[in-house]
């Protein structure tokens, strides 16, 4: 007898992979990434280049999915451990390992020929890019701070926009890629803390398995902190106008919100606090920076 599962349609391999690397998950850094290219571009000569913003979001995409599917194959057998992550697909099967590296190199090289294509300074740096991209998951098994490399990794997608279109260092594209890196790291201290029990049990590291809800709660409050104030730079040294500020206020008050709805003995809302919240700040500074730029005489 045919069972049940079986008559269910599986999804075809890339349908299973894109679910595997979290695609939609894109929306949190790559905003940011948007910023620093759209500022660097109206430092430059005041123009939109759509084609090197194109390729600022092939190379961000390429990057994150190689990351993302580097991460659940080191993982895969933790993940099988976790009730919370024995779905994913390389546990079900629904994605062999072979596929996973075949669809996260083929991803590293998209990234590394977008960076090729932008300028010789990109392609030099992309593979330290990379670096801290494969060193995360292996974190949580020698540091009770994973998070701390999770925040080096994603700081790197401000500073790779604004490299993109100058070809030249940026400090201040170092402070949003701080402020971008501190807010993400400070966002996984919550979302760590609904495995603390599974974590425990598995020797797997993290800040809330170590010190308790508690204390990871409250430091991702000095995270958002400190990232709101690295906003606050980030706007002063790049003159900032209205519209950005405005967007700094809408985003420290998704903060609060956002700590209003996490308690350390209240996580039954930390979804809506990891998805919903952090999805609408990277979207809402980005409109409100988008906004500012084009008020200020950034051309279409």
């Amino acid at each position: 007898m045919t069972s049940a599962s079986a008559a269910i349609p599986q999804p075809g391999r890339t349908r299973a992979f894109l679910r595997l690397v979290m695609i939609e998950h894109s929306v949190f850094a790559l905003p940011f990434a948007y910023i620093a290219a759209l500022t660097a571009m109206f430092e430059l000569d005041g123009n939109i280049h759509w084609g090197k913003l194109l390729l600022v979001t092939v190379c961000m995409v390429g990057l994150r999915t190689f990351a993302m599917a580097v991460n659940r194959i080191i993982d895969r057998e933790i993940d099988a451990r976790n009730p919370r992550t024995a779905h994913r697909e390389l546990v079900t099967g629904a994605v062999s390992v072979k596929h996973a590296w075949t669809g996260a190199l083929i991803a590293v090289v998209i990234f590394l020929g977008s960076a090729a294509l932008l300028n010789p300074l990109c392609l030099a740096l992309a593979p330290v890019a990379v670096i801290p991209m494969v060193v995360y998951p292996y974190g949580k098994r020698f540091t009770n701070f994973p998070q701390a490399i999770l925040g080096l990794a994603q700081a790197m997608g401000p500073i790779g926009g604004w490299l993109a279109i100058t070809g030249e260092w940026s400090w201040d594209a170092v402070v949003l890629g701080l402020a971008v890196g501190i807010w993400i790291g400070g966002f996984d201290l919550i979302y760590a803390c609904q495995d603390i029990d599974t974590d425990r049990a598995t020797g797997v590291l993290s800040v809330p398995a170590r010190f308790g809800v508690p204390a990871a709660i409250r430091s991702a409050r000095v995270c958002h902190a400190i990232t709101t104030a690295l906003l606050v730079w980030y706007a002063l040294l790049t003159g900032a106008g209205a519209f950005f500020w405005l967007g700094l206020v809408v985003v420290a008050a998704a903060f609060v919100y956002e700590h209003t709805i996490v308690r350390p003995h209240d996580l039954t809302r930390l979804n809506r606090a990891f998805f919903s919240v952090n999805g609408f700040i990277g979207i809402a500074l980005f409109g409100c920076a988008l906004l500012d730029l084009l008020v200020r005489g950034l051309t279409v």
